[in-house]
């Protein structure tokens, strides 16, 4: 998509299997969280303008889903929307699907996720009268294109990827997280060895929130706002993963601040040269706290 200034065209991949075609860069949904109606229109407007395609959002992100409908419905048609399901049986994400999509004021979704799976809870969504077979029927009825599933634990993902055909995978590919603690390596190769979709988050987050961070109430980690030119190695080295897209945070100075570093590489950020990824090697051993912890 072309930017209004202009200058570039933003730079889209091919979601695996879906073959919807996304920008690099998208839109979290939290960015419109607590907003009015003006600043909504205003946020989705800017980011569509600068060649944003997809947008994620979910049930859990306070009003986002309310603001963010009536914001997105007169772009509807020129980008991919994405939503989640934190329920997981399958009459109570039926529910859920049904009320986002009231909400979003849409009559489909792209992309529909469980959100954030943990070991523990792979068997039950698989399982008779699991969520897994809400998605299902609803890709059979129409009402989603495409389903997948996020997590934060590739032991999850591996599990879920080699039970069952999903289209996408929404997990952290985060600098400090993977090149400190190897958190996104197996889910990504066993993701892409299936041609799934695959959907970067954490992109721009530095390290996990202490006592004293103020500032960022939609992010419960710390982002890489104080850092421009760490968050540029951060976003460039996360998009060289083999990821077709990364959401930005949800505020709305971080998915600024991802466009701005999108738009110096001309809509396509570079990969990083050798001495760049070694100095991101260095500064994520110096993360005490990253955003994940390692698994024990």
């Amino acid at each position: 998509m072309k930017n209004k200034k202009g200058s570039y065209t933003m730079e889209e991949r091919i979601l695996g299997k879906t073959g919807l075609k996304v920008s690099v860069f998208a839109f979290g949904g939290i960015v419109v969280r607590q907003t009015s109606a003006g600043e909504a229109a205003a946020a989705v407007a800017e980011a569509i303008d600068r060649g944003v395609t997809y947008f994620d959002v979910a049930p859990s992100y306070g009003d986002s889903q309310q603001m963010l409908g009536p914001a997105l419905q007169p772009h509807r048609s020129k980008v991919s929307l994405a939503c989640k399901t934190k329920f997981r049986t399958r009459a109570e994400a039926l529910a859920d699907l049904e009320n986002s999509l009231k909400l979003l004021r849409t009559d489909y979704f792209d992309v529909y996720q469980m959100h954030a799976m943990e070991p523990g809870e792979v068997d039950t969504v698989l399982g008779p009268g699991g969520a897994v077979e809400a998605l299902v029927e609803a890709k059979q009825k129409g009402l989603v294109r495409n389903i997948g599933f996020s997590s934060h634990f590739d032991e999850a993902a591996l599990r879920l990827i080699r039970a069952f055909s999903f289209d996408t995978l929404l997990f952290p590919v985060n600098w400090a997280c993977r090149l400190k603690n190897g958190l996104s390596e197996a889910a990504l190769a066993e993701a892409a060895g299936n041609n799934m979709g695959r959907i970067a988050i954490k992109s721009l987050a530095n390290r996990a929130k202490d006592p004293t961070d103020d500032g960022f109430p939609k992010c419960w980690y710390r982002p890489l706002f104080d850092d421009p030119a760490l968050a540029e190695l951060a976003l460039r080295y996360t998009l060289s993963q083999d990821v077709h897209t990364a959401v930005s945070p949800g505020d709305i100075r971080m998915l600024r601040l991802g466009l701005d570093i999108v738009e110096k590489y001309h809509g396509k950020p570079a990969p990083l040269s050798p001495e760049e990824l070694d100095e991101l090697k260095n500064r994520a051993l110096g993360v005490k706290e990253t955003v994940f912890a390692p698994v024990a």
